[in-house]
C-alpha cells in the first residue's frame, strides 16, 4: 500500500519503538502517541483483559479523565454494547462496523462515558496470544473530524503483528503456543516475529522495512521457518499456527 510521508515518519517511529526491549505497560502506554499521529486520532486508550474476572485492567490512555476512565471500571465496561463485540473480531474493526453510529449515540455508554470526553468515532485492534487476549489498541477522533476509513483499518494491519510480538516479549511468552514439529527446535523470538507478519500476508518487503533489515535477511528467516517447522510454503507457516489457535 502507498504512505504518504507523514506515515511513513510514524510508522518508523512505531515500529523502532517496538522493537526496544519494554516492559507490558511500557509498550501500551508509549504507543499511543505514535497511534494519534499516524490516524490524525484525538484519544488513545489500552486495557488487557482478564478471563476470570472478565474485566479489562491495566489500562492506560492520553487525552482522557482519570475519573471518567474510572466509572468505566468499575461501572461501564459492564455496560459496553461494542467492546466485547470488537474483541471478537480479533481483527483491526472500526466501531461502527459492528454497530450504526446513530444506534451507538442512543445509547447509555455513548452518552454518559463516550460523550464525557469527546470520544465519537471509534477503531479499536485485540492482540492475542493463541486464545488469550493480552492486549488492545482503542482509538478514538472527536465528532469534529470524519470517520475512520478502510485504510485505517490497513495501516493498523501493518501495526498488530509488531505490537504482539512487543507484548509477548515484555511477558516473556515469544513461543507460547507456537508450533513444534516433534524432535525440532522452537522457533527464535525474531523468527516468530517474521512469522507472525507472514500469517497477516505481509510481503518482505514491508517486514524488512518494519523490522530494519534487508528483505535479503527475511528470506533467510525464511529459510529457518520452513525448516523448523516442516513446510515449503508461507501458507504453510499460516495452516501451522493456525491449529494452535
Amino acid at each position: 500500500m502507498y504512505v504518504t510521508a507523514q506515515e511513513s515518519r510514524a510508522l518508523s517511529h512505531l515500529f523502532g519503538l517496538l522493537a526496544e526491549d519494554l516492559a507490558e505497560r511500557e509498550v501500551r502506554e508509549r504507543i499511543g502517541h505514535h497511534l494519534l499521529e499516524l490516524l490524525s486520532a484525538d484519544y488513545y486508550a489500552s486495557f488487557v483483559w482478564d478471563t476470570p474476572s472478565r474485566s479489562f485492567g491495566s489500562g492506560v490512555w492520553l487525552n482522557m479523565s482519570p475519573d471518567n476512565l474510572a466509572r468505566y471500571g468499575a461501572y461501564y465496561q459492564y455496560n459496553d454494547p461494542i467492546t466485547l463485540k470488537l474483541q471478537a473480531r480479533r481483527e483491526p474493526t472500526l466501531v461502527t462496523q459492528i454497530m450504526p453510529q446513530r444506534d451507538l449515540m442512543r445509547t447509555e455508554f455513548f452518552n454518559d462515558f463516550l460523550a464525557r470526553d469527546g470520544l465519537h468515532w471509534g477503531v479499536n485492534v485485540y492482540s492475542y496470544a493463541g486464545q488469550r487476549n493480552i492486549g488492545d489498541l482503542r482509538i478514538w477522533r472527536g465528532r469534529h473530524r470524519d470517520n475512520f476509513d478502510m485504510r485505517t483499518l490497513d495501516l493498523l494491519r501493518l501495526v498488530e503483528p509488531a505490537f504482539t510480538g512487543a507484548l509477548l516479549r515484555a511477558g516473556g511468552t515469544m513461543t507460547s503456543g507456537v508450533p513444534e514439529p516433534i524432535g525440532g527446535p522452537r522457533l527464535s523470538q525474531r523468527e516468530l516475529e517474521v512469522a507472525l507478519m507472514i500469517c497477516e500476508g505481509l510481503p518482505d518487503k514491508i517486514i524488512a522495512y518494519r523490522l530494519g533489515v534487508e528483505p535479503s535477511t527475511i528470506r533467510t528467516y525464511l529459510k529457518r521457518i520452513f525448516d523448523k517447522l516442516g513446510v515449503h510454503r508461507r501458507s504453510g507457516i499460516a495452516a501451522a499456527f493456525a491449529k494452535h489457535r
